[in-house]
């Protein structure tokens, strides 16, 4: 008999590996996809307590005077130290897991997306039934990022792949390996787990 919990299925990958991307095709195939990392940002801004609790760890300067998340702020004062980015994450994860449970529980598909940079790195992974990892190149990887990304140079993409697991080690703790270099097709290759994802989930 089927549960009426859906079945939960992570998709990750370091930055500019195009998990985004391959997230979007699960979608457009009927499949709910809850962008963790933006949905995060939107709590941040929007959640009573974990704005309270932010200030209380950060101070008011977390905050602009209008009520607005201080990105500038954050950025120079909690991202640049260890420390406090393991401070910020042990505050937004809970409120982003309890979201995700609410967000997935509504869903009536056979299984659900939770698209997230850091699944291993923070340990929802242990939450989810399945993870997708998307794997490209390092050096495509950084290209692709500062093709997008004007605002960053190199020194600070590669601090941010300093703070993910290597591909080698995600695509080990994966169940399913996306391979997305410019040669490789990501249709085929998402058709064939989406089918697998839907034998799994209707069993």
């Amino acid at each position: 008999m089927k549960t009426p919990k859906p079945f939960l299925v992570g998709i990750t990958g370091g930055i500019g590996s195009g998990k985004s991307t391959v997230a979007k095709i699960f979608s457009i195939l009927g499949i709910p996809v809850y962008f963790a990392d933006e949905r995060a940002k939107w709590l941040m801004a929007n959640d009573p307590l974990l704005k309270k609790n932010i200030i209380d760890a950060f101070g008011e300067e977390s905050y602009t005077d209008t009520g607005l998340l201080n990105r500038d702020f954050l950025s120079r004062y909690v991202f640049g130290n260890e420390e406090r980015v393991k401070l910020i994450n042990s505050l937004v994860h809970p409120s982003v897991r309890k979201d995700f449970e609410a967000w997935s529980s509504k869903q009536e598909s056979p299984y659900v997306l939770k698209e997230a940079a850091l699944l291993f790195e923070t340990g929802s992974y242990k939450e989810l039934n399945k993870i997708i990892t998307v794997s490209a190149p390092l050096k495509l990887r950084m290209m692709r990022v500062l093709l997008r990304d004007s605002h960053r140079n190199e020194a600070q993409v590669n601090a941010i792949i300093d703070q993910q697991l290597p591909d080698e080690e995600k695509n080990k703790m994966a169940d399913f390996v996306i391979k997305n270099p410019d040669n490789k097709l990501l249709i085929p290759q998402v058709l064939k787990v989406h089918q697998e994802l839907l034998s799994l989930a209707n069993r």
